[in-house]
């Protein structure tokens, strides 16, 4: 008996905190997937829906023995204005609530705490989504280690730290291009192009995100999804600046290597996994466009009735996700209204909701993906080896954007040159015509040498991400590494 408490004593415990928003709570899922992989027991604090929505695809690991639990609270939503079961940003019915659902989240606080100050011996390690700022003050009262996750990359991470430091996006007018300087490849933006952090006009923004800088200064790291050979100049660079703590432990989609895992993560799969299948095995390989927005995609839709017509018009098969929020019936009204669905009927399926991701781009017969360039979905192209058409829209999707098309060489702009906010869709109008969604997706597959260097370097990158995460890789050696930091900072205080 006293063995099993030294031993229960000796593992490392980590209290892991999700946002409610899938591009942050689902890899946060894998994080915590992987960390109980390597021996390490993790609670996830968790709220009712999101734990039916998200938990579940961790069920297998738990039944397979992996020191996994979740730590349910209920989420107060008549308290703060939500509707029932509105736990997560893309369950919003209006922007405007997004406030509120920050706040209830906030107001989980004083129960984490009681489980904390109830706890013996305390956790080891709290690692939470970084825009979550209460955990940093929880961290810091319980004078446990914060390891922060916000979803980006190396390359976005330096970028934001040297707009930061420098300012020069300051002195050009908003449709004006810039060098960020430091960089190890020349990266021009338009200030049009940059996040919410420096392109905002109001207060409110800009308050939350110089906390946001202060509590990421304060926490011990950070952990990042992404794989050190796929922009090591940039890790490497971003190491500097963090004091060595920093971990790329991705590609983390990788952690799930059955179908039924792939088809379930995130969300119930709106479409019949064999269903899928058998449509896409019956288009030749390489042929097939695959065309998603992003899970929180609000796009405009007379905007998407360009994306449309450019993927019919395209003569190439094609998957396509329709969604656009609140608006998706407009859309759907369009698709019936205009006979589009029974045009198209015979190269193209139309997958509504959620779509099983994972599982499409890994079939050979995709040959390109049309993204938002949202990080989550750009890295899961990268692993399936997949070239891409880029069509960023918000947040630090431009520098996606550029990391994909000029510094990895695998994908073709669609020319988008203005950031459109997110909640902030209808003060843009139609920006990317059908024209310059039909020239990309042509260029990027066109037969001939262009089209096999992008995708033999796609290719490339995807061996590499497989490799980094195998034994001795360099994502399994800093999972390694960042375990035996806690156990290292652990033992001395």
């Amino acid at each position: 008996m006293a063995l099993a408490e030294s031993q229960e004593h000796n593992t490392l415990h980590f209290l892991v905190i999700p946002l409610g928003s899938p591009g942050h709570y689902i890899p946060t899922i894998d994080i915590a997937k992987l960390l109980a992989q390597h021996g390490v027991k993790v609670t996830i604090v968790t709220t009712p829906f999101n734990n039916l929505r998200f938990g579940s695809i961790l069920d297998q690991a738990i039944e397979s023995g992996l020191p996994i639990s979740f730590l349910e609270f209920p989420f107060p939503y008549i308290e703060f204005g939500l509707p029932e079961g509105c736990e997560s940003v893309d369950n919003l019915p209006d922007i405007s609530l997004a406030k509120k659902l920050m706040e209830a989240y906030t107001s989980l606080q004083n129960q984490v705490e009681q489980y904390v100050e109830n706890l013996n011996p305390r956790p080891n390690c709290i690692l939470s989504d970084a825009y979550l700022l209460w955990a940093g003050d929880t961290a810091k009262k319980f004078q446990i280690p914060r390891i922060t996750f916000d979803g980006m990359n190396c390359f976005t991470q330096l970028c934001n730290h040297i707009l930061s430091l420098t300012k020069v996006y300051e002195n050009v007018g908003e449709l004006d291009s810039f060098v960020l300087p430091g960089l190890p490849d020349r990266i021009e933006l338009r200030r049009s192009q940059l996040p919410f952090a420096f392109n905002s006009g109001t207060q409110d923004v800009k308050d939350f995100h110089e906390k946001l800088k202060v509590s990421e200064a304060e926490a011990y790291g950070v952990v990042i999804n992404s794989f050190q050979e796929l922009e090591q100049g940039y890790a490497d660079e971003y190491q500097k600046v963090k004091g060595d703590k920093v971990w790329c432990i991705g590609p983390l989609s990788l952690c799930h290597k059955d179908v039924s895992e792939m088809v379930q993560r995130g969300n119930k799969s709106s479409i019949d996994k064999n269903d899928c299948l058998d449509w896409l095995d019956s288009q030749e390989k390489g042929s097939v466009i695959y065309a998603c927005l992003g899970s929180i995609s609000r796009i405009e839709p007379a905007q998407l009735v360009e994306l449309a017509l450019a993927l019919e018009s395209s003569r190439k098969p094609f998957i396509w996700v329709v969604r656009a929020g609140p608006k998706t019936e407009k859309i759907e009204k369009w698709i019936a209204d205009e006979g589009f669905e029974e045009r198209t009927k015979d190269r193209a399926l139309l997958i509504r909701g959620w779509a099983p991701q994972l599982l499409v781009l890994s079939h050979p017969a995709i040959g390109g993906f049309l993204t938002h360039c949202g990080w989550n979905s750009t890295l899961e192209g990268v692993c399936a080896g997949v070239p891409m058409v880029t069509w960023p829209q918000f947040q630090e999707q431009f520098y996606n954007e550029k990391l994909v098309v000029q510094v990895l060489k695998i994908g073709v702009s669609v020319g988008a040159q203005n950031v459109v906010h997110w909640g902030e869709e209808e003060k843009s109008e139609v920006i990317v015509k059908s024209e310059e969604f039909k020239k990309a997706i042509e260029v990027l597959m066109k037969e001939g040498e262009e089209r096999e260097e992008r995708r033999k370097r796609a290719k490339e990158y995807s061996k590499m991400a497989y490799k980094a995460i195998e034994e001795g890789g360099s994502s399994y050696n800093n999972m390694k590494r960042l375990i035996q930091d806690i156990k290292n900072y652990t033992s001395i205080s």
